[in-house]
C-alpha cells in the first residue's frame, strides 16, 4: 500500500488499512520512529487510567507513617563515637 504526503504534511491511510484498524475520522494515531522506517499504530483514547485516580488515595496519615505501619518501625539512627580518622578528639 502506498500513500503520498501532501503540501500540508498529511497523509491518506488506505481506506483497506483503515477498516483494519478500525480507524475513523478523529481516531487518535502514534507515529513511532524505527531504524527502518516510521510505524503508525492506533492511539488510545482520552487519559490513562492510572492518571484518572492520582492523587485520589486518601491515607489519613503521612506517607512515611503508612509506610512504617506497612513494614514496621525504622531503625534508630547510629550514633557518631565523636572520633576522628586518626583516633584523636
Amino acid at each position: 500500500m502506498r500513500s503520498t504526503v501532501s503540501s500540508k504534511g498529511q497523509i491518506t491511510i488506505p481506506a483497506e488499512l483503515r477498516e483494519e484498524m478500525g480507524l475513523r475520522a478523529g481516531t487518535p494515531v502514534v507515529f513511532e520512529r524505527r531504524p527502518e522506517g516510521a510505524l503508525l499504530r492506533r492511539g488510545t483514547q482520552g487519559v490513562h487510567p492510572v492518571d484518572r485516580v492520582f492523587g485520589r488515595l486518601r491515607l489519613g496519615v503521612g506517607v512515611d507513617a503508612r509506610l512504617d505501619d506497612m513494614r514496621g518501625p525504622r531503625p534508630a539512627p547510629r550514633r557518631r563515637s565523636g572520633r576522628t580518622v586518626t583516633g584523636r578528639k
